[in-house]
């Protein structure tokens, strides 16, 4: 997460989704639930401010505040300022922005567009700040006033498709290794760019971001065309000799074996990988579908049955369950006051082992019921999902789980929907803490350190032997059969419903060897395809 501030939960892309429970029965798919329920309509507010002046300032107050949505949404081109002001962002790195309005020129009874001229000041490096004005021009659309977006609103020199780059020394020298010494960035003259092939393009600005923050004694701003070709220094010098590179927990092989597996998936998908040793991540992967945003490090959903790693590490410390004690699965169960349904099976009298292996939901339920009010929330603090970090370059966010505000919460919890969320990072590290037996510091560098902001301590070595046990029955006899192809993988499948249950987010999260793992794919309604697409990258390694 950033300092001092958590992050705002992105659930599937939504904005805003008012749910209202109409029903008590649970329409289930692929082994997870949720009530059936009405989605309510709301009003949107036309974006835009009532005046110009108020348009410009609170424009300038976003931007030097480092909102770089909420600036984009005071201009007639949200989207295209919100990529390219996230992006300036970051790959400048500046210790702080000041943007100052010095002319706004009067708009006459009528007018529907205006202008005038602001200031801009970068501090980049201690006692080196950028300095220049900008001219605007504020235009009215349905009663509202924006800023009308150009990319000359950055720096006045700045043209179409092109772009600011920070550039460090004369010849091509790497700025960024990954853990084994491979390059993934270079610098030099026209910047910081990529080597051939865009490794990890959703953690390009944030690599690039910390090459500015390490920059020695060469350090300017160019703006560079559509490919990186300098066109002008604006700002300082670079230096003849190139500064000792970063080096990332990244893995470029496992990186661009993430990046294949979620590129060849037509919805939107995301990959993370950790190593259960080090905590390095060694992947973080989102196709174009799911947009530019990076979700798979902060954006949270309900984790469907993949949390009932949580509930059986629960139910095994707290209840003194193992994976051969028995249990019931029955296809429909009323449970409190829920009913809840499996998807299309039910077992009877079984085992753990079994009922986790084929995902019972009327197993679960049940199971969670009979736990305290906190029970899941403890083991899930354990697992690493309510767990705070601060990573330098990135926004994180693992999970948000609290203890149930009543029993038939408590129900829906135990297969992972109701109030549960977590991300795919999230994912990924509560599999590594069960295939480490330990607590797992995820960690982007070598050079620069994770800030533990909230930390946790992981179930005992007991209760994930039992764990593991029922994750690998996931593989070899249940849900998540198909990663049997990629070796000796451990697992755990999820489908949750979301708003009026007609979508489904798809799970798998898991681990093989020393690399932990978690797919999480948007509208997938199966959490099959994200099975294959977990072999798919297992097996490229």
């Amino acid at each position: 997460m950033s300092p001092g501030k958590r992050r705002g939960i992105l659930i599937g892309g939504a904005l805003l989704v008012v749910v209202t429970v109409v029903a008590a029965f649970f329409l289930l798919n692929s082994g997870d639930s949720t009530p059936e329920a009405a989605t309510g309509e709301t009003t949107v507010e036309r974006p835009g401010a009532i005046d110009p002046n108020s348009a410009i300032t609170e424009y300038l107050q976003d931007l030097s505040e480092n909102n770089p949505d909420a600036a984009a949404r005071l201009t007639d081109d949200t989207a295209a300022a919100a990529v390219t002001l996230r992006t300036t962002r970051n790959t400048l790195n500046p210790t702080s922005v000041t943007a100052k309005l010095t002319v706004l020129q009067p708009a006459p009874a009528g007018a529907k567009q205006t202008g005038g001229t602001f200031s801009m000041a970068w501090t980049l490096k201690p006692g080196q700040v950028w300095t220049y004005d900008v001219p605007f021009e504020l235009v009215q659309n349905g009663g509202k006033w924006l800023v009308h977006w150009a990319p000359s609103l950055l720096h006045p020199k700045l043209e179409a498709d092109q772009r600011l780059v920070i550039s460090t020394a004369v010849q091509d020298t790497v700025a960024v290794a990954d853990r084994d010494g491979k390059p993934l960035l270079v610098s030099g003259s026209g910047g910081v760019r990529p080597v051939d092939g865009n490794p990890a393009p959703l953690l390009r600005s944030a690599l690039t971001g910390q090459v500015t923050a390490a920059a020695g004694s060469g350090f300017a701003v160019e703006r560079v065309d559509a490919a990186g070709k300098s066109v002008e220094r604006l700002f300082g010098k670079v230096a003849e000799d190139g500064a000792k590179p970063l080096v990332t927990s990244l893995s470029l092989a496992t990186q661009n074996a993430a990046q294949a597996a979620v590129d060849g998936y037509q919805g939107s998908a995301m990959l993370v990988a950790l190593d259960t040793g080090s905590g390095d991540i060694l992947a973080v992967a989102q196709n174009t579908a799911a947009g530019d945003a990076p979700k798979a490090l902060n954006g949270l959903y309900e984790p469907g049955s993949s949390f009932k790693i949580a509930t059986a590490v629960a139910a095994v410390q707290q209840r003194g369950l193992t994976a051969t004690s028995p249990v019931d699965c029955p296809g429909v169960a009323t449970i409190g006051t829920r009913t809840v349904k499996n998807e299309g099976f039910e077992l009877g009298a079984t085992n753990l082992q079994t009922a986790f292996a084929r995902s019972c939901n009327t197993t679960f339920g049940q199971l969670a019921l009979d736990l305290p009010a906190d029970g899941l929330k403890k083991a899930a603090d354990q697992l690493g999902l309510n767990a705070d970090y601060e990573i330098p370059g990135i926004n994180t966010e693992l999970g948000k789980i609290e203890p149930a505000a009543s029993k038939d919460e408590q129900v829906e919890d135990g297969f992972g929907q109701g109030r549960i969320q977590a991300s795919a990072l999230g994912g990924a590290l509560m599999a590594a803490t069960v295939a480490a037996g330990k607590a797992i510091t995820p960690r982007l560098w070598h050079d620069l350190p994770t800030t533990v902001v909230k930390g946790y301590s992981p179930p005992p070595a007991s209760a994930l032997g039992e764990v593991r046990k029922l994750m690998r029955a996931v593989v070899t006899s249940g849900t998540g059969r198909a990663a049997g192809a990629a070796g000796n993988v451990f697992g755990k499948t999820g489908t949750a419903q979301f708003g009026d249950g007609s979508n489904a987010t798809g799970w798998f999260v898991g681990y093989r060897d020393k690399v932990a793992f978690a797919v999480v794919l948007e509208n997938s309604n199966d959490s099959g395809p994200a099975v294959q697409l977990a072999t798919k990258f297992l097996k490229a390694l």
